[in-house]
C-alpha cells in the first residue's frame, strides 16, 4: 500500500499574548524566503495548504500560515469561558509579530486574506520595517457593513451553517464545487461566537482610512489583490485604498470571489506567482 504525505508540517508554540500564553498552531513548507499568511475571519491556515503544495512557490519560499488563538488548532486562552472573544487592531498585530519573532523571520513577506488584508495595512504603516513586501488580499482601508451579527448568539440559530451561508456568495461561480465546499468548511466547524469576534475587528476596530498615508512603500512594497467577485471588498474599496497609498500596485483577479487561495487555487496561481517573482527578484531591497 502507498501512502504519500503532504510536504507540510505542523507544531504548537506558546506564545504570550495580552499577558496570557496562548497554544497557537503553526504550519508550514517550503524553503527560502519567508511568506507569512493570515485567514480570513472565522477560518484557519487550512486556506493555504494549496500555497504549501505548489512546488513553483515553496522551492523559493518558505510557506507559513499559523492559526489565531480561538481559531483552527489554537486554543482559546485559559477562562475563556468567562468572557466575550473579540479581536482588535491591538492583539491582532501582537499575534502576527509573536509568531514571527518564535520563529525568528528575518523579514518575511506578509500576505494576509479579508480581514488578514486589512491588518496587513495596519502592519505597513507602523511595522514596515519588519517586512519585505506586503500582500493586501481582498481588504481596503474601510468597508461600511453590509451585515447583522447580533443573530448569531441565538440558541435557535447554529451559528458555522448561518456563517457559511452569509459567506458563500462571496465564492466567485467558475470556482469549482470541491474548493467551494473546502472553504466553506472552515465557517462550518469555527468555534461559538468566533466570526462574531472577528468581526469586531473587522467592522469597529480597523477604520484605517485616517493611516494609509503613513504607508511607505519605498520601504515596504505594497500590493492589493480582489476578486472580481468580492462585493464586501469591492473592486472598488481595493482601488480607493491603493489610489490614497504612493507607490501601491492595484490588480482586480477575473473569476475569484473573497477567499481567492482556496477557493480557485490554479486561477489565483496565475496572479500571485508574477509577484512572488517579482519580490523574489528584488532580493533584499
Amino acid at each position: 500500500m502507498s501512502i504519500a504525505f503532504e510536504p507540510i508540517t505542523g507544531r504548537y508554540a506558546t506564545l504570550t499574548l495580552a499577558g496570557r500564553p496562548c497554544r497557537v498552531y503553526i504550519e508550514e513548507a517550503g524553503k527560502g524566503i519567508p511568506l507569512l499568511c493570515l485567514h480570513t475571519a472565522g477560518a484557519d491556515s487550512q486556506q493555504f495548504r494549496h500555497l504549501m503544495l505548489d512546488d513553483a512557490i515553496t522551492d523559493h519560499y518558505r510557506v507559513i500560515a499559523f492559526d489565531l488563538p480561538w481559531h483552527g488548532k489554537s486554543l482559546p486562552p485559559e477562562g475563556y469561558e468567562d468572557e466575550e472573544y473579540q479581536l482588535t487592531t491591538e492583539s491582532y498585530a501582537e499575534a502576527i509579530l509573536a509568531v514571527a519573532d518564535v520563529l525568528e523571520l528575518d523579514r518575511p513577506v506578509l500576505m494576509g486574506c479579508s480581514m488578514g488584508g486589512r491588518i496587513v495595512l495596519h502592519m505597513g504603516a507602523h511595522h514596515a520595517r519588519r517586512f519585505r513586501a506586503l500582500i493586501c488580499l481582498e481588504g481596503a482601508d474601510h468597508q461600511t457593513p453590509w451585515y447583522d451579527t447580533a443573530w448569531l448568539d441565538r440558541a435557535d440559530v447554529h451559528g458555522g451553517e448561518i456563517c457559511a451561508a452569509m459567506v458563500s456568495g462571496l465564492v466567485a461561480p467558475q470556482s469549482p464545487k470541491k474548493y467551494r465546499w473546502e472553504t466553506l468548511w472552515g465557517y462550518l466547524q469555527s468555534g461559538p461566537g468566533v466570526f462574531r469576534g472577528d468581526l469586531y475587528f473587522y467592522r469597529q476596530d480597523s477604520d484605517y482610512r485616517d493611516r494609509t498615508h503613513l504607508i511607505d512603500t519605498k520601504v515596504c512594497p505594497m500590493y492589493l489583490l480582489t476578486g472580481e467577485y468580492d462585493y464586501s471588498c469591492t473592486p472598488e474599496d481595493t482601488k480607493r485604498t491603493a489610489a490614497s497609498i504612493p507607490g501601491a500596485t492595484a490588480q482586480i483577479m477575473k473569476e475569484l470571489g473573497h477567499f481567492p487561495m482556496s477557493e480557485n487555487p490554479a486561477k489565483f496561481r496565475d496572479y500571485i506567482l508574477p509577484i512572488l517573482e517579482s519580490i523574489r527578484s528584488k532580493g533584499s531591497a
